[in-house]
């Protein structure tokens, strides 16, 4: 996400680490490589002059003032700031409130609406205890009804659909009417979308919006599209003066054009960004956190939050007290493993610590990495789990049969496995030295160009 603009802001700041003092001559020339990054993610060139201008103006305005900070570190500062402006300056939340809530999804066809329908219900569901009606308005393509109720129960949610009615408009009232009737407090409406913009399209997305005015309408895009997404946001809103974005497939996305355009352009808040097909790549949209990752500097506190919403505090308490008594053991240490892979793709969990984005970069981290260590765990007996010592050479060998590893991939594993919990139970007595390199319990490798 976003590599290729932090690779050239980089560059561009790393003209004024070696410098003692700014000045015009080296501030203009960090700008003028910050608009060129700017343009090669697909920014509008006057977002990007006016962006740049803004920089050179506040750079100039604190040189004589902040002379005890370093040129590089004021002008990461003053970028980091206007970048968090640019996309909005703070985060702006979903409109729920209304008995039912309704919130209306809009967008081209392919942006990935019926996805992020599940995605939102998903996250209305487990974050915001709500009880979701997911609502099928698209009657034009092709299996969109199936579509929407795979990802419905996917989601956990219930899906109102009438497969012989041509009417959205209709669809969508009798879906409110059905809503308020079983009690659910959130109805969320699919539509239809088109391969470009045209007026048959608007004009029945506006027929919705008018039928059943939503108290939230939402605008999904694929941000891999770049500049042509700023441009499909701002023709719908002039038709239906929608209440946020949605960025679809950020994941893939190396420039960021469309994230860091779409306000200035359009004027509405980005509300949610979109990662992968998984229904739990849903994520609320923080201005200033994507801005610390655009920069390289991680988003710790995204990281804090996954990690909380998989926080099972009575679990961490047995397993704390077990750690004391040097008892962890491999049941404890799957319970772990699935608790790290409920928070997300492991590669992009790495890239939010300060400093690793770049240095994971290269790595060929795969999302499934811990399945090797499951399938070694998987065939271990109950006692063997719960007892790691009894783990002699005839046990080694059945295991490393039955999870199709070698006898020398077994020993490491235990190896490293002992390591690890001797580490953890020195750490609960306050003795954290000799900590031992565990990257490889989960299979990291290079990967080669």
């Amino acid at each position: 996400m976003f590599e290729s603009l932090s690779d050239r802001l980089e560059t561009a700041f790393k003209d004024l680490k070696g410098e003692g003092k700014i000045t015009e001559l080296n501030i203009a020339s960090s700008v003028k490589e910050i608009r060129r990054a700017l343009v090669g993610a697909d920014v509008n060139y006057k977002i990007a002059k006016e962006f740049t201008d803004k920089v050179k103006d506040q750079a100039l305005g604190t040189r004589n003032v902040l002379k005890s900070v370093k040129p590089g570190e004021l002008m990461v500062k003053i970028v980091m700031d206007e970048l968090v402006e640019l996309m909005g300056g703070q985060k702006v939340g979903i409109n729920i409130k209304g008995d039912p809530g309704v919130i209306l999804i809009a967008g081209l066809q392919g942006s990935g609406k019926t996805t992020f329908t599940g995605k939102l219900s998903l996250y209305l569901r487990t974050k915001r205890s709500k009880k979701p009606l997911v609502v099928a308005c698209d009657v034009y393509r092709p299996a969109a009804i199936d579509q929407l109720g795979v990802v419905a129960e996917q989601a956990g949610v219930d899906i109102y659909k009438e497969p012989d009615n041509k009417n959205p408009v209709e669809i969508a009232q009798n879906a409110i009417a059905h809503a308020k009737k079983f009690g659910h407090d959130v109805v969320i409406v699919d539509t239809a979308g088109r391969l470009a913009v045209d007026e048959e399209m608007m004009a029945e997305i506006e027929n919705i919006k008018n039928g059943i005015l939503p108290n939230e309408t939402l605008f999904v895009v694929d941000s891999m599209t770049g500049q042509d997404a700023v441009n499909t946001a701002k023709a719908f809103n002039e038709r239906i003066n929608y209440d946020g974005v949605v960025l679809t497939k950020l994941d893939g996305d190396t420039r960021g054009g469309a994230a860091l355009s779409i306000k200035y352009t359009v004027g509405k808040p980005i509300k949610f960004v979109s990662m992968g097909e998984k229904l739990d790549t849903l994520d609320e949209f923080h201005p200033d956190r994507m801005a610390s990752r655009i920069l390289g500097m991680g988003d710790v506190l995204s990281l804090v939050e996954k990690a909380q919403q998989q926080f099972d505090e009575k679990e961490a308490e047995r397993i704390h007290k077990k750690i004391k008594k040097n008892k962890f053991d491999f049941n404890d240490f799957l319970s772990q493993i699935g608790q790290i892979k409920k928070m997300g793709n492991i590669k992009d969990l790495i890239g939010m610590i300060p400093g690793m984005g770049k240095a994971v970069r290269d790595l060929d981290i795969d999302n499934d990495a811990f399945k090797k260590i499951e399938a070694i765990i998987f065939s271990m007996t109950p006692n063997e789990r719960e007892n790691p010592e009894v783990l002699n050479s005839s046990r080694r060998r059945r295991i490393a049969r039955g999870s199709g590893n070698t006898i020398v991939e077994i020993n490491a594993f235990l190896r490293q496995f002992e390591q690890m919990r001797k580490l953890m139970h020195r750490m609960s007595k306050g003795n954290m030295k000799g900590m031992p390199n565990m990257g490889s319990m989960a299979g990291r490798r290079n990967k080669r160009r």
